[in-house]
């Protein structure tokens, strides 16, 4: 008999393990609940329905989701194999005819003789081998029975992400480095500081500026300590100035005065690359984000490797919980994927689906895992959701702020050329990775 590995969703990340785990001689038990049960969002049952957009974002290699999509391909992604054949033009985008994606994906695992599609929810947490990748709206039963495992407060049902911004393309000239009254490290934060006239002009395209309207079911709970910025605005003037704007505390070097308003970055690696907008999780439209947004001194040239959103998410704490290899520490036979492990995005949950799936065969056949090297796409989103020393965890999607700056890139000024030098180390470990891990005959 085969060994079987159970994989509990259909979505990009199930479809994409049931897939890997199937290339590798594994007996795959698929298991969605729809359409018997529909999500607030699905319309189909059909595997790997795209619900929020049919991009899956740039194609240009030297780009962060570039560079996740080529090492999808190297790996013999069904996803990225189902994207191409069913791609619509978008530019330099890659996006897709959805129904055509989704009926190329079901049609190729409903024709594996590994794989067997059971349409039936699933309500108790296995104990086999198993996949969870029950996606951002995982129903209500398996919500309480991993909120049972993990405990209530590191199950989290919404995503209140704030804006990344490149170190780059800060304009440091006019800003500043301070902890509010000198506290912790005295300089832990990049200052932007504006005037009365700076911060009323932001104020008005801030409350004027295009918002994604929530769907229905996301209206049911936002948190007043994570509220988007422009609804704070729309409760006053000065709303801001008395939250993620507060100037207290924080000095001018130059007039040893507190400014009118300051918005504070917070530095979200260790190699300093990049940096968090601090309370700036937003609705507003990205084109609207990137324009508003630029307003802010020493933003002028913002390069944004994410922008903000709030929208309903089930998610782990997954710095707490995750091993390494996507499994959970308190039941290391069950792989987290997706969504769910705190990554974003269509090609991010995709990504982990795959190395769940290879992980998970590796293990069924007796084997342990391969380490994913970090300087890879795939293995700087592993490092995003399993470091321990995360804290305030939120989901992101894959950007260049997540990497590890390569030895001969920081001597490098032109950004472009720092971009190759990381996309072409990462094809090469990533390529090392893939022949250790392929399918045996």
């Amino acid at each position: 008999m085969k060994e079987e590995l159970i994989i509990i969703g259909g979505g990009l990340a199930g479809s994409e393990a049931a897939w890997q785990a199937a290339r590798r001689g594994i007996r795959v038990l698929l298991f969605e609940m729809r359409p018997d049960k529909p999500t607030e969002a699905h319309k189909t049952g059909m595997l790997g329905e795209l619900v929020c957009s049919n991009s899956l974002r740039s194609n240009d290699p030297y780009t962060a989701p570039g560079l996740l999509k080529k090492e999808l391909s190297l790996a013999g992604s069904l996803i990225m194999e189902a994207a191409d054949a069913c791609s619509v033009p978008a530019g330099s985008a890659l996006a897709v005819d959805r129904n055509l994606f989704a009926d190329f994906i079901t049609s190729r695992l409903s024709g594996n003789e590994n794989i067997e599609i059971i349409r039936k929810e699933i309500t108790e947490l296995p104990d086999a081998m198993a996949i969870i990748a029950t996606g951002p709206l995982t129903s209500g039963p398996m919500t309480k029975k991993l909120s049972e495992l993990i405990g209530e407060d590191h199950l989290f049902f919404y995503d209140a992400i704030a804006p990344i911004i490149d170190a780059e393309s800060i304009d440091y000239g006019k800003v500043y480095r301070a902890s509010r009254y000198g506290k912790g490290g005295g300089a832990d934060y990049l200052n932007c500081p504006m005037t009365r006239d700076e911060y009323e002009d932001f104020y008005r395209n801030l409350v004027e500026a295009d918002k994604i309207t929530p769907r229905g079911f996301e209206e049911e709970r936002i948190f007043e300590g994570c509220l988007p910025i422009e609804i704070m605005a729309e409760r006053g003037m000065h709303t801001l100035r008395f939250g993620p704007m507060k100037p207290v505390g924080l000095p001018e070097p130059v007039t040893s005065r507190d400014p009118f308003a300051v918005v504070q970055l917070r530095a979200e690696n260790r190699e300093l690359t990049a940096y968090n907008m601090v309370g700036f999780q937003t609705r507003l439209r990205w084109p609207e984000q990137k324009r508003v947004f630029r307003m802010i001194n020493g933003l002028e040239n913002a390069e944004f490797l994410r922008l903000g959103s709030i929208h309903r998410n089930t998610f782990i704490n997954s710095p707490v919980f995750l091993n390494s290899d996507l499994t959970l520490k308190k039941k290391d036979i069950i792989f987290i994927a997706g969504q769910i492990s705190g990554v974003e995005g269509y090609i991010e949950s995709t990504a982990m689906g795959l190395i769940a799936g290879i992980n998970a065969a590796l293990r069924l056949r007796g084997l342990s895992p391969v380490e994913v090297p970090p300087t890879t796409a795939h293995g700087a989103l592993i490092s995003h959701i399993t470091r321990p020393e995360s804290k305030n965890f939120q989901p992101s999607n894959i950007n260049l702020g997540l990497f590890p700056v390569p030895e001969t890139a920081p001597k490098v000024k032109n950004k472009i050329l720092k971009r190759k030098i990381i996309a072409e180390k990462a094809v090469r470990e990533w390529s090392d990775y893939i022949r250790r891990v392929a399918p045996t005959a």
